[in-house]
């Protein structure tokens, strides 16, 4: 039965390289919403059967809303991309799913018929905007113990899971740090990354202009012998590092969702089409367990088991959280449908621009797996939520047939 009034589908996807977020990154000297602009603008150039006049609604999402993060993203990104001032714009914030919750929104929007075609991302510069810097949490969180204080800091609700999961070894969170690495370098050289990646042009206060065109973050050749002697920064005698976490980044994403029918008229083939997403909450001391039931009630909503999903891509804010997803679902480890290409360990997680570059990646796991029916981009969420979102796969022989039943 169809699960939305019209089939959504994303027709393309792209993202700016990701830079190490400190003094000397590659976008330390770049705005952050010009790093979005070039991104639109790249998307827009990419598909020019798309009349401009006919994109309904603009969402960028950023966990830190101010500065050059401000002023309502979606509209101010939109104009300084050379959309018409026809086209509306907003923001959205949830924090490491604000891409991924812009991409649902607008699909919902165009699921009833609101708009035809609508342009999501997010975009986060760390170097500039580090998490959580100008918030003032409200301190009845932990005077009234509405939530453990070592809720409010990421790396910590990571120790906790350790903690809480004897199974979720060090060990384990080495070697699955050191295989994000791995993956991420042999898909580069395979020539399955460079594709999604839009040049930007940065500054350089002494040395002019230059081009973005790679990713800065991975460390290709990392190994679990050499992650042993690293400090553990959230808590003394730890288990997560460095190693074993997202690198503090900077970088932007955007999504081209049409509606299904709408696509056809206009000639473009859709890279995937989404069948169901849930978002769910958790007790913020332990927020990387968010994708567990977020995912659950994703599969309820479309009917579908754990089973029937055949390629998953799982945001890596830190190792431990992935394998507490893997073992509530009975995935190994090692199990090629997860990640083949690494993840954010490797590339680095720009909080809310991350849910978009996970789609990209599944699209593309997509594109080589026609065999694969159903996919899944899930990921935890600050403040104890999960986000998780079920594509369908436009190559699989039996993609036609269902649009049409969802059409009818």
């Amino acid at each position: 039965m169809p699960l939305l009034g019209r089939d959504v589908v994303l027709v393309d996807a792209v993202r700016s390289p990701f830079g190490r977020a400190r003094p000397d990154g590659l976008y330390a000297n770049t705005r952050a919403d010009d790093i979005a602009v070039a991104v639109v603008r790249d998307l827009l150039r990419r598909n020019p059967g798309v009349p401009v006049t006919s994109i309904g609604d603009v969402a960028i999402a950023a966990t830190t809303q101010s500065g050059d993060q401000g002023l309502t993203l979606g509209r101010t990104v939109a104009l300084l991309a050379g959309l018409p001032t026809t086209v509306p714009g907003f923001a959205i914030d949830r924090m490491c799913a604000g891409a991924m919750t812009a991409v649902t929104t607008l699909a919902s929007g165009i699921a009833v018929g609101a708009v035809d075609a609508a342009l999501a991302g997010g975009v986060e510069h760390m170097g500039r905007h580090p998490l959580g810097r100008d918030a003032e949490p409200n301190p009845r969180f932990v005077a009234e113990r509405i939530v453990s204080p070592d809720a409010l800091v990421m790396g910590a609700t990571a120790e906790n899971l350790h903690d809480r999961f004897p199974a979720l070894t060090k060990e384990r969170a080495d070697a699955f740090g050191a295989a994000s690495q791995a993956k991420y370098a042999a898909a580069l050289a395979a020539g399955h990354i460079t594709g999604d990646l839009v040049p930007v042009g940065v500054p350089d206060p002494e040395r002019g202009w230059g081009l973005a065109t790679a990713d800065e973050p991975p460390r290709p050749g990392t190994t679990v012998e050499g992650m042993a002697g690293l400090p553990t920064p959230f808590r003394p005698g730890g288990r997560v590092t460095a190693a074993t976490s997202s690198p503090l980044t900077d970088g932007a994403t955007a999504a081209l969702l049409v509606a299904g029918d709408v696509a056809a008229a206009w000639g473009l083939a859709p890279k995937l089409r989404l069948v169901s997403y849930a978002y769910a909450g958790v007790p913020p001391e332990v927020m990387g367990l968010g994708p567990v039931p977020a995912t659950e009630r994703a599969l309820e909503i479309a009917g579908l088991s754990i089973s029937d999903i055949g390629l998953f891509e799982l945001n890596e804010a830190f190792a431990v959280q992935v394998l507490s997803f893997l073992d509530a679902f009975g995935i190994a480890d090692d199990d090629p449908r997860v990640n083949p290409y690494g993840g954010a360990i490797a590339v680095g997680h720009p909080l809310a621009a991350s849910g978009v570059r996970l789609m990209s990646q599944l699209a593309h796991q997509f594109a080589a797996h026609p065999e694969v029916r159903y996919g899944i981009t899930a990921m935890c969420v600050g403040l104890g939520q999960g986000g998780s979102v079920i594509w369908e796969n436009p190559h699989h022989p039996d993609y036609a047939v269902a649009t049409e039943e969802n059409n009818r």
